[in-house]
């Protein structure tokens, strides 16, 4: 199991200290979650800010693009620093003309879904995608509670993704924490994004190696 912490969870006022605090107790990427305030009742911040804190890791960037038109900034986080760009199906801007942009960009392509989305809807992509990110809370706000009703969705994408020989990975956000990884975990879930588990504590180091043993 990979842990992704959610950055939306940390100290804006030490933002890059965060990083590599998370960094040094083990985290496998660093998740940044983009948000317009219009595809989600949420504002947080954009590539320039992204582009700062590069500096302070050298672990991937999860870019999680919580916005109506993601093709319209994709140069940008990709410019930014990006490693890995997921977006919604539910979004405004073509699905497949998103994914080309990525792609040339030499950026890791992802589709996300939120709670009410069928994960039938990334099938037709899926050869295409470097990971599936499976909400597990309604998208917009940290803190949710974690929805196990979404790992069926989770358990079919696995199902799919080995039929077809592909290496994708599911992601799965929202609610993870010490009560709750284990069941993402028999699920079939590669990396799962935890906020307040990780930042929530002092020892960022323990609760990361903490939520990874729960996993065996």
């Amino acid at each position: 199991m990979q842990i992704a912490p959610s950055l939306l969870s940390c100290d804006f006022s030490i933002f890059g200290e965060e990083i590599v605090r998370v960094d040094k107790a083990g985290a496998d990427l660093m998740h940044l979650d983009i948000m317009d305030g219009h595809f989600v009742p949420n504002l947080t911040f954009g590539a320039p800010i992204i582009k700062k804190l590069r500096k302070y890791t050298e672990k991937p960037f999860d870019v999680h693009l919580m916005i109506s038109e993601p093709h319209r900034y994709i140069g940008d986080f990709a410019d930014a620093g990006a490693d890995i760009i997921s977006f919604h199906t539910e979004c405004d801007s073509d699905i497949e003309e998103t994914l080309r942009l990525i792609e040339q960009r030499g950026v890791k392509p992802a589709l996300a879904i939120k709670p009410g989305t069928s994960p039938d809807v990334v099938l037709p992509y899926l050869d295409r995608l470097y990971m599936v990110l499976v909400m597990t809370v309604e998208p917009g706000f940290g803190g949710q509670r974690f929805m196990a009703d979404m790992m069926p969705k989770v358990e079919f994408l696995k199902k799919e993704i080995a039929a077809r020989g592909l290496d994708t990975l599911i992601q799965v956000d929202g609610g993870i924490a010490k009560d709750t990884i284990a069941t993402a975990a028999k699920a079939g879930v590669d990396i799962c994004v935890a906020g307040t588990a990780v930042f929530g504590t002092p020892d960022a180091k323990a609760a990361i190696e903490e939520l990874k043993a729960l996993c065996k």
